[in-house]
């Protein structure tokens, strides 16, 4: 059917991912550090994601596309759940979903997406006054209260040395230095391999000039913090 629907603007588009937590349909994804609409069943054409964006990437068109689907929407919304299989984003930070485990309940404390090192834009308005944790992937899996004790609170970069290629520290460097960053906390593993985010964490704060505080917490591969 001929109707209206919003169109990006990817050349435009920082990734700062306003638009994807102003679409209260889900239609708006990242992808690959951009926001593409992904369900263009779920877009509404009512355009709350205009405003949202920082850059102006996003426009209207009328141009064929299927009709708007309500009943996916709300089906979507009630299993907490977005086409890609992610969390909703339904507030400027991600919604708290809990995961259903039988007995137990445990909210996540993330507050931005993506998290990736290599994935994160550089300007995000998430780190305007941001307490920077910089974790390998490793780390939330092997200490239990990680999101409690580390995410909560902080805006949120993973990585891990051995498997990703190339070095961390010119991303974080362009971070620490365009940024307001008040501090940054790097949480890694015993194991060697950890060292290369720990070294490039540190070297990012040497070339930013900046003096923000900092520390580097160690956890072991039992799960306990060990420095």
């Amino acid at each position: 059917m001929l109707r209206k629907i919003i169109k990006i603007n990817e050349e435009k588009c920082n990734g700062c991912s306003a638009c994807a937590a102003a679409c209260h349909e889900g239609a708006i994804q990242m992808v690959d550090g951009k926001a593409k609409l992904t369900r263009e069943d779920y877009c509404d054409g009512l355009g709350d994601c205009l405003p949202a964006c920082p850059t102006n990437a996003i426009s209207f068109e009328e141009r064929e596309a299927p009709a708007y689907n309500e009943a996916a929407v709300k089906a979507a919304k009630a299993h907490g759940t977005l086409p890609c299989g992610c969390p909703g984003t339904h507030s400027k930070a991600i919604r708290r979903e809990t995961a259903v485990c039988h007995t137990d309940t445990v909210p996540s404390q993330l507050s931005q997406w993506p998290v990736q090192i290599k994935l994160v834009p550089v300007n995000a308005p998430y780190f305007d006054g941001a307490n920077l944790l910089i974790a390998a992937d490793c780390t939330a899996f092997a200490y239990g209260n990680f999101h409690n004790e580390f995410i909560r609170n902080h805006i949120t970069l993973i990585g891990c040395p051995k498997l990703d290629e190339g070095d961390y520290a010119e991303k974080l460097t362009q971070i620490i230095s365009v940024n307001d960053i008040k501090s940054v906390t790097v949480v890694r593993m015993e194991v060697p391999c950890c060292g290369g985010l720990e070294n490039a964490a540190k070297s990012a704060l040497r070339a930013s000039g900046k003096f923000i505080p900092w520390q580097v917490v160690t956890i072991s591969t039992d799960g306990r913090i060990i420095n």
